[in-house]
C-alpha cells in the first residue's frame, strides 16, 4: 500500500466542519454541527492550539512524507467546486485516492455513515440523470440525506421571478451542500460568491461540468494507464460542450498531451480554450477527418450535438447532426488499447453496435461517476 493510499485509508472516517463555515462561523457553532472527528484532529486541522497539542496532534497522525499538502483532518483547499481550473495535479491524485476508497465503500453492502447527518440540496435548473442520480446515489451511500428538485426552472420559484441569489440564500437554510445544474454560464460562480455552504457546480450552460472532468480523467487513468503523453480526440459540439472544456483545462495540467478537435464547422472548439492550451504549451490542432484522428488517439472523446444549444436555428443544428459517428469503421482503425468515452447520453453519435467492444468505456465511465462525486462530498463536507 502506497503511504497517499494509507493515508486516505486511514482519514476516510475522520474530518474536519465544513472548511467554507468554519471560516464564517464561530467555533461553537461549528462543534454544533454533525462530525466523526475528534476534537484533537479538528484543533489541529482548523483552530490556534499551543505548541503541546500541536505536538500530541502530530503524533496521533500519519506521518507521509509523500503528500505533504495532506494530512488526516486537514480541510480542503476549495470552499466550492466551480471550475476545471481549481485543481492542480496533486489535488487531482488526492482526489483519485479518495476515490479509489470509495469504490470499496460501493462494494461494501453495508455501506458508510460517514456523512450521516448531512443534507445535500440538489438545485437543478436544466435536465438530468446521471449526473443528479450519481450525486444522489453519492449522498446517500455515504449516509447522508438528500434534498431534490428537478427541473427547478419550471417547478421552483424561478418560475415567479426569484433570483438565484434569493434561491440559494433559502437552499442553504436547509442543507449543508448544494449542487447546481442552471442554464447560464457563470451561475455556479455566483451562487458560490453568495452562499456560506459549499457549492459544486453540475452544469452551467456551455460553460464548465467540473465533477464530470474528473471523472473522465479518473476514467482515462484507470483505461489507459497514464496521464502524460496521450492524444486525445474530442468530437462533436465542441462549441456548446461544457465537458470537453472542462476536460481540456484538467488535461492541460500533464505533459505531453496532445489535442484532436474534430467537430463541424458551426461547432468548433472555441478560442478561449485554443489561446488556453497555447498558453500552456499543450499541442492541439484541428482535423475533418476523424478516422485518420481515431487510428492516432488513446482516447476518442465522443460528444452529442446539443440541439438545446441551437435555439431556434434549427438548420445549423441539421447541418451539424450526424456528420461525425463513432461506428465499426472507427473501431477497425483504433489502437487495441484505446477507449471511446461520451458524456452521455447519446443519440446517433455512437452506433450501438459500439457497445460490446471491449474500448468502449462510456457506461465504464458514467460508473466512476459515482466515485468521483462520493469523494468530492467527502473531502467538501469532512475534508482530507
Amino acid at each position: 500500500m502506497t503511504a497517499a493510499s494509507m493515508l486516505f485509508s486511514c482519514s476516510m472516517n475522520v474530518g474536519v466542519s465544513n472548511p467554507k463555515m468554519a471560516s464564517k462561523a464561530s467555533a461553537c457553532c461549528l462543534l454544533n454541527r454533525p462530525m466523526s472527528c475528534s476534537k484533537s484532529i479538528l484543533s489541529c486541522g482548523l483552530f490556534g492550539v499551543s505548541e503541546k497539542s500541536k505536538l500530541l496532534c502530530r503524533a496521533s497522525a500519519l506521518h507521509v512524507e509523500s503528500v505533504p499538502s495532506f494530512s488526516v483532518g486537514q480541510k480542503f483547499q476549495f470552499d466550492d467546486v466551480i471550475e476545471a481550473q481549481q485543481f492542480d495535479r496533486e489535488t487531482l491524485s488526492a482526489i483519485f485516492e479518495v476515490a479509489r476508497s470509495m469504490e470499496n465503500i460501493r462494494n461494501n453492502s453495508s455501506g458508510s455513515q460517514m456523512l450521516k447527518g448531512y443534507l445535500m440540496a440538489t438545485l437543478f435548473y436544466e435536465p438530468s440523470t446521471r449526473t443528479r442520480l450519481s450525486f444522489e446515489s453519492a449522498m446517500k451511500r455515504l449516509g447522508g440525506d438528500v434534498l431534490t428538485t428537478e427541473n427547478a426552472r419550471e417547478f421552483s420559484s424561478a418560475s415567479k421571478g426569484e433570483t438565484l441569489e434569493d434561491t440559494i440564500r433559502t437552499v442553504e437554510g436547509y442543507s449543508d451542500i448544494i449542487v447546481l445544474r442552471h442554464f447560464e454560464s457563470g451561475a455556479a460562480r455566483r451562487a458560490a460568491a453568495t452562499a456560506n455552504i459549499p457549492v459544486i457546480n453540475a452544469g452551467d450552460g456551455p460553460g464548465q461540468h467540473p465533477s464530470q472532468a474528473l471523472l473522465d480523467v479518473y476514467t482515462i487513468e484507470r483505461e489507459i494507464g497514464k496521464l502524460d503523453g496521450i492524444k486525445v480526440g474530442l468530437v462533436g459540439d465542441l462549441a456548446n460542450g461544457r465537458t470537453v472544456r472542462s476536460l481540456a483545462y484538467l488535461l492541460a495540467k500533464y505533459r505531453d498531451v496532445k489535442f484532436y478537435f474534430v467537430s463541424p464547422n458551426v461547432v468548433k472548439m472555441k478560442d478561449d480554450i485554443k489561446e488556453y492550451l497555447t498558453s500552456k504549451g499543450v499541442e492541439w490542432e484541428e482535423s475533418s477527418d476523424l478516422l485518420e484522428v481515431a487510428s492516432k488517439c488513446d482516447v476518442v472523446y465522443q460528444t452529442r450535438i446539443q440541439k438545446e444549444r441551437f435555439g431556434e436555428n434549427i438548420n445549423l443544428y441539421e447541418e451539424a447532426r450526424g456528420k461525425y459517428i463513432v461506428n465499426k469503421d472507427v473501431l477497425k482503425v483504433m489502437q487495441n488499447h484505446a477507449v471511446v468515452m461520451h458524456p452521455l447520453p447519446r443519440l446517433d453519435e455512437i452506433e450501438v453496435e459500439v457497445d460490446s467492444d471491449p474500448r468502449a468505456a462510456y457506461f465504464r465511465q458514467a460508473k466512476n461517476g459515482l466515485y468521483i462525486r462520493m469523494a468530492l462530498l467527502k473531502v467538501l463536507l469532512l475534508g482530507w
